[in-house]
């Protein structure tokens, strides 16, 4: 329970650099406790994997916006590693597939990613917190329950794309709401002819909102209440 609660907290936007095995839950219970309010929402969770831009809505007045911010499209620097496939599709779960790297270029490597862009059906991860029947996804998929593949569809672009090894790629995906990157790393391995999993995820965008003007969320626990209300910006 929250100690010495105040009354009228100040209310805004707080933008947070997430540090990676954080989950995003995790950095909204320490900033509820350094600035001394349960009103807080967010835009958007990350993954613990992944690092970067979380946008905190502090306040009663800036958690009755939460909609519109999650409706905005984010972007994201990513590294897939193929030849093998996790549970999750991410580097945080054990090896289910492996499967030989075909001989790449980066030629072959944009052409399969222009077949991915647009409005595209992705697959949802099992180990995601997308809920079926009231139950958790990653839920089920830890219990070893049965889940039945769910789609969404989302507008995707890709950008920066590098070909970093023989079997590893970097690049740069703006999506809208909804998008998982590890989907869509899924599916770019697949669409090369192969399996693969995401081994590095940086949120850098959401809608106006940068990474660069975020506050460090690794100093967050040891930050002060003044301090970190000094970030907090109005909407």
């Amino acid at each position: 329970m929250l100690s010495k609660i105040l009354p009228n907290p100040p209310g805004g936007l707080l933008l947070i650099d997430k540090p990676v095995d954080f989950s995003s839950h995790d950095i909204i219970a320490i900033t509820r406790r350094v600035l001394k309010t349960k009103k807080i929402g967010h835009s958007g969770t990350l993954d613990p994997m992944a690092t970067g831009l979380l946008i905190l809505l502090v306040g009663r007045e800036a958690t009755r916006q939460q909609a519109q911010f999650l409706k905005m499209d984010k972007t994201y620097q990513a590294t897939l590693k193929l030849g093998q496939q996790t549970a999750s599709w991410d580097a945080y779960s054990e090896v289910v597939d492996e499967q030989p790297v075909p001989p790449l270029t980066l030629e072959k490597v944009q052409a399969a990613a222009q077949q991915l862009t647009g409005r595209i059906l992705q697959p949802i991860p099992f180990y995601s917190a997308k809920r079926v029947n009231g139950e958790r996804m990653y839920e089920m998929a830890r219990q070893g329950k049965p889940i039945e593949q769910k789609y969404n569809e989302v507008n995707v672009s890709w950008e920066k794309i590098n070909l970093t090894g023989n079997d590893t790629i970097s690049f740069t995906l703006h999506g809208s709401c909804g998008t998982y990157v590890r989907s869509m790393a899924f599916l770019l391995a697949k669409q090369l002819g192969t399996v693969g999993h995401l081994v590095q995820l940086r949120r850098t965008h959401i809608g106006p909102y940068t990474v660069e003007n975020a506050f460090n969320g690794a100093q967050l626990k040891s930050c002060s209440t003044e301090e970190l209300y000094r970030y907090l910006q109005t909407i």
